[in-house]
């Protein structure tokens, strides 16, 4: 199945400042993870944002929530963002079904949700190298389940460039400077 552009739109899940400093490889995040939403703003790509329970872990961390400016957060209690109603309607409104997704945890928001995304018709698409969780092996079983219901798996690059589909031209030229 290829992706296209015009048919996505960005999820970042629960990147919060009080949670963070305990997730697993969170520097190699802190890089990968603007880099994704700076990719994916040159290609026009639409984004939304969540925060779990923001009055105990706090918001977004500062350099995710610089890329991120002007995006409204949806605060939500549940770890699906599909069992938040306006996260639903949001999605459903926005006229995209492939959801690229960087987020944290791996094992807990990130994976109910890529299962509740499928099981409610959308194709969640979920970046490796900008997702996490506080335990390595929690990101690998993560994972692994996510194959295991027939989840797209990627790399932050790969999916720049599949949705790219073309060299040449400004916005190749401005994917290929963050990628490098």
């Amino acid at each position: 199945m290829r992706i296209l552009h015009d048919n996505v739109i960005g999820l970042v899940i629960d990147f919060q400042e009080r949670i963070f400093p305990a997730i697993w490889e969170h520097e190699k995040l802190t890089r990968n993870v603007p880099l994704l939403i700076e990719g994916l703003k040159a290609l026009g790509v639409p984004f939304m944002v969540t925060e779990q329970y923001v009055k105990g872990l706090g918001p977004t961390i500062p350099a995710i929530a610089d890329t991120l400016k002007g995006i409204e957060r949806i605060e939500k209690a549940s770890f699906s963002c599909c069992d938040e109603p306006r996260f639903m309607m949001e999605l459903a409104s926005s006229g995209r079904d492939h959801v690229i997704i960087a987020g944290i945890e791996s094992h807990v928001c990130v994976l109910q949700t890529v299962i509740d995304l499928q099981h409610n018709g959308y194709h969640p698409i979920v970046v490796e190298d900008c997702i996490s969780s506080r335990r390595e092996n929690d990101k690998k079983i993560a994972i692994e389940r996510m194959q295991h219901e027939g989840v797209i798996i990627t790399t932050y690059e790969a999916i720049l460039f599949e949705l790219l589909r073309f060299s040449g031209g400004d916005t190749f030229k401005a994917i290929s400077r963050l990628v490098k």
